[in-house]
């Protein structure tokens, strides 16, 4: 019979605390990348596709209010009665339609309202345009 001494058998052992370390150091460069990748996000409500992607409207026409209450399709002058069947033109050749309203800050809220309901019955996006606040 062999008989051996059990204690002088050597174990199996593995050092962790390098692993301990490397974790540590990959923790931090990832979140410091996150960081950098993304310095100023700002979360925004953005519209959502059917195909699960973000698009940006094919087309766009630009609407604008001046102070005197007249009433520009892309630089063409129209009347707010005109205003309707162009936009119903424009969504008839089966493009998505996005509407920039530029309006004069001397506009009554009404005359802008007036656009809105005309692209809210014809189910197109609009945008109002601003400037920015100077401090």
């Amino acid at each position: 019979m062999n008989l051996r001494n059990r204690r002088h058998k050597p174990t199996a052992e593995v050092h962790t605390a390098a692993l301990n370390d490397i974790m540590f150091f990959l923790m931090l460069f990832f979140l410091l990348a996150s960081a950098v990748a993304n310095p100023q996000v700002v979360k925004l409500l953005l519209p959502k596709s059917s195909a699960g992607e973000q698009s940006v409207a094919k087309k766009t026409m630009t609407v604008s209010i001046t102070s005197d209450l007249t009433y520009h399709v892309d630089k063409q002058s129209v009347s707010l009665e005109q205003l309707e069947p162009l936009i119903q033109s424009n969504i008839a050749q089966g493009e998505e339609l996005t509407i920039m309203l530029y309006a004069d800050s001397a506009v009554p809220i009404q005359n802008v309202i007036a656009v809105m309901d005309i692209a809210n019955r014809n189910s197109v996006r609009m945008v109002l345009a601003t400037e920015p606040k100077k401090d």
